[in-house]
């Protein structure tokens, strides 16, 4: 872009820069003379021309006030684009929304709006200009919509040159004169306003050309386009709309989640961001040498589970979004192991990439050359990775990118393809000086190797920083004792004793403080099940789990409540439990051993082995589906709605595996309770648990718990060890057959069963009444079954 300066002499000049490169500028919003000859041109400039026109009073008017605003470069439409260059013209219009959003200074000049006051006798009467600001040509004109919603910063001036105001004092009256809203005119992305809302803006304003009114909108709707003058104004639209729908397409695609919406989600469970515990962090040397050194390209901020790095950077986040320039790029992504959709590299890069396109859409053409061959498939098959890095990097050296800003958090939590990020972290940290990076993860020796091969880094350990971390958590203890001081009306001694509590065990890390603020035992029992669970339970099968309060079993608004006092550690999706993050799981896991506000581990298995077998003995049945006919494929089954299996599925795969975790040492059960309460429930609901394990499509998983149960050593109860060595035979000489009709247990399953199986002894009387005759078989199992059951191969 070329801008114009003034130099010592006062004569004017025109600069040509890389716009990555462009000193900081103002930028002039005008209407343009009636007659275009009386506006300076390009042509006009070079030869030192046309100071004698009418239209080089605005140019004069925008030098002497950028000199004002300490600014050397200014850039005016009508003399700093050479029109004769058709491709010129291409290019900066389709670049003007974004060359008016990067100004430092917006000067709208009105050249119809006068700040001199009328003398009382004239007939008009006395009138201020105010009113003729709101009636200003100005707002009726196509392009300067664009030039009132992009810059951060939009002065208002005078014919005298006289300083009205900006978009921000004259809010009321803009609002009124354009009918935009007061979000509209403040907003840094027009991309969270509805297609027919940005057409409301346009639909009274009027251009020279008729495509022009379709052109003026380019920027708006983050689109790019060669104009065709003479194409007339519908076939403009037309374009404009077809390529918008690209584009939102390929956005819609390449969008795993908001960003945005993930940071404003953490903060909430967090309780929300406090700035007196993140500050510390912005004015440590290691910050603003990154901050201020264009070498130092990369910040590292490493430390343990629980000391606050998540919140430290949705801190960062907000400093630099509030001190950078406008023109400047914020992108950031916030990883968590226990969400798929947000914890592999891919969506690192998509998210980042997301925000980058969001805030300057030009950027998108590096997008949208892959997508328009690959569509969807070029961010999820498996050549993504590949792919994207592509991407990026291309957008990364684009001539046009300005200052960005990158933050990664968590990239301990990203489990897929992790060291692919790291790698491409390093490598990009040295590409331009335009491009800064902050990124955090635990104290982990593998991502430290990796991070240590970038040329320009920072290191900022919290460990090192213990001091500054922990004045952090006691600005946390007191908002948290204070929430709790509000919330139960305790006293101002309860307070202070509670202060002094946490204070004395917080031990600088913010996790233990938000679970010891957690008052409810219901919730100290919740965050023990689901830390201990093999996977991620739903709110459903939590209740079979956990004793909740009477009334709440099925109620899922009472439930998704009683969840969010556990807020700073769990997290609701699609009616499933997460943690919030992985180091919450890993600070309850860590912590347990110690910490007298939480149960053993071995205890939590104990109870979720009963409850499990109790929520079974109570829910299992025999032909649970009411499939009635016993020949019923499992292809051919539809589960109930309700489905009485949906809060018993984990309790059905791991009641076994709990009772695993519920010893010491898991070779001898000695546990007399324990081993009675299993045979118990074969004895009773073997079958029916056969059953529902065939409709879970899980049989499998069945013989692997019949086999964990043989190999234990039942040593006071023979009968139960019989029994399971029985069974083991049965399930693994019947499992074919139950797999693909699950009523069959009841039937050809026990038919054929040798005489003296124990299994088909104790449950012979749920054969079918129509099967009369039973075909002879074997007293006892097969030798040769019992040779090939035992190979170890």
């Amino acid at each position: 872009m070329r801008l114009l300066q003034y130099n010592n002499d006062g004569d004017l000049s025109l600069t040509e820069f890389d716009e990555s490169d462009s000193p900081e500028y103002a930028i002039l919003s005008h209407t343009w003379e009636q007659d275009n000859s009386k506006e300076v041109t390009y042509a006009e400039v070079i030869s030192g021309t046309g100071h004698d026109k009418e239209g080089f009073k605005k140019i004069k008017f925008c030098g002497e006030q950028a000199r004002q605003d300490s600014l050397s470069y200014f850039w005016v439409d009508t003399c700093c684009i050479n029109k004769q260059n058709k491709a010129e013209l291409r290019h900066s219009i389709n670049s003007m929304f974004r060359w008016y959003r990067n100004a430092s200074r917006c000067y709208v000049y009105l050249s119809d709006v006068s700040t001199r006051k009328r003398k009382a006798s004239d007939l008009l009467s006395e009138h201020t200009w105010e009113l003729s600001f709101r009636d200003s040509r100005w707002f009726t004109r196509g392009w300067t919509l664009q030039e009132l919603l992009a810059p951060a910063s939009v002065e208002f001036f005078s014919f005298e040159g006289k300083r009205l105001g900006d978009k921000s004092s004259l809010q009321t009256q803009i609002c009124k004169a354009t009918n935009i809203s007061p979000s509209a005119l403040q907003a840094k992305s027009l991309s969270q306003f509805h297609i027919d809302e940005r057409m409301q803006w346009i639909e009274h304003r009027e251009t020279g050309k008729e495509e022009d009114k379709a052109y003026s909108l380019l920027g708006i709707f983050g689109v790019s386009m060669v104009p065709a003058y003479g194409e007339g104004v519908a076939k403009a639209f037309d374009r404009l709309w077809n390529r918008f729908r690209e584009i939102q397409k390929c956005m819609q695609d390449l969008r795993p989640t908001d960003p945005r919406l993930d940071k404003q989600r953490i903060e909430a469970t967090k309780g929300g961001l406090l700035q007196e515990a993140y500050r510390w962090v912005i004015e440590t040397s290691d910050f603003q040498q990154w901050c201020t050194n264009q070498h130092h390209r990369l910040l590292w901020i490493k430390g343990d589970p629980g000391k606050g790095k998540t919140m430290l950077l949705c801190g960062i986040a907000d400093e630099l979004q509030n001190s950078l320039a406008k023109s400047a790029l914020l992108s950031y992504f916030f990883c968590q192991a226990t969400d798929s959709r947000i914890n592999r590299a891919t969506a690192v890069l998509r998210g980042l990439i997301y925000l980058l396109v969001d805030q300057q859409p030009s950027l998108v053409s590096h997008v949208q050359a892959s997508y328009d061959e690959a569509g969807k498939a070029l961010f999820e098959d498996a050549n993504a990775w590949v792919a994207l890095a592509k991407v990026f990097s291309s957008i990364l050296h684009d001539p046009n990118l300005v200052a960005t800003y990158l933050i990664v958090d968590a990239l301990d939590e990203c489990v897929v393809d992790l060291p692919n990020l790291l790698c491409f972290i390093t490598q990009t940290s040295s590409v331009s000086t335009r491009v800064k990076w902050v990124v955090s993860s635990r104290n982990w020796p593998e991502i430290e190797k990796r991070l240590d091969t970038a040329m320009q880094k920072q290191r900022l350990c919290l460990e090192l920083n213990a001091d500054s971390v922990s004045t952090a958590v006691v600005t946390f203890i007191q908002t948290k004792v204070h929430d709790l001081r509000e919330k139960n009306k305790y006293t101002s001694e309860t307070r202070d004793v509670i202060q002094q509590h946490l204070s004395l065990n917080a031990h600088g890390t913010f996790l233990w403080v938000a679970l010891a603020s957690e008052d409810s035992e219901l919730c100290m029992n919740i965050l023990a099940v689901v830390s201990t669970v093999y996977r991620p339970i739903t709110i459903d099968e939590l209740v079979t789990l956990v004793k909740m309060p009477n009334g709440v079993d099925g109620e899922y608004e009472a439930l998704a409540e009683i969840i969010g006092y556990c807020r700073s550690f769990l997290a609701i999706r699609e009616r499933t439990i997460f943690f919030v993050h992985q180091s919450a799981n890993d600070f309850l896991i860590g912590k347990a051993p110690q910490e007298p506000l939480l149960l053993r581990a071995q205890d939590v298995h104990n109870t979720i082995f009963s409850r499990s077998l109790q929520v079974m003995s109570i829910t299992l049945r025999r032909d649970i589906y009411n499939l009635r006919a016993p020949g019923i494929s499992i292809d051919q089954v539809e589960p109930p709605d309700p489905n009485p299996l949906a809060a018993i599925r984990y309790s059905c795969l791991y009641w076994v595996d709990h009772l695993l975790g519920s010893r010491i040492t898991k070779d001898s059960v000695k546990d007399l309770k324990a081993s009675s309460s299993v045979y118990k429930f074969l004895h009773q609901y073997f079958l029916y648990w056969l059953e529902a394990l065939s409709l879970l499509k899980s049989v499998s998983e069945g013989v692997v718990m019949i086999r964990k149960l043989e190999n234990l050593q039942f040593d006071r109860n023979p009968d139960l060890r019989a029994f399971i060595h029985d069974a083991r035979r049965f399930i693994v000489s019947n499992r074919s057959i139950i797999e693909q009709a699950p009523l069959q247990a009841y039937c050809s399953a026990l038919v054929f069963a040798p005489e003296k199986s124990i299994v088909r002894e104790m449950f012979e009387k749920y054969i079918p009444s129509w099967i009369q005759r039973k075909p002879r078989v074997e007293a006892h199992w097969n030798a040769m079954l019992q040779t090939l059951e035992g190979h170890s191969d």
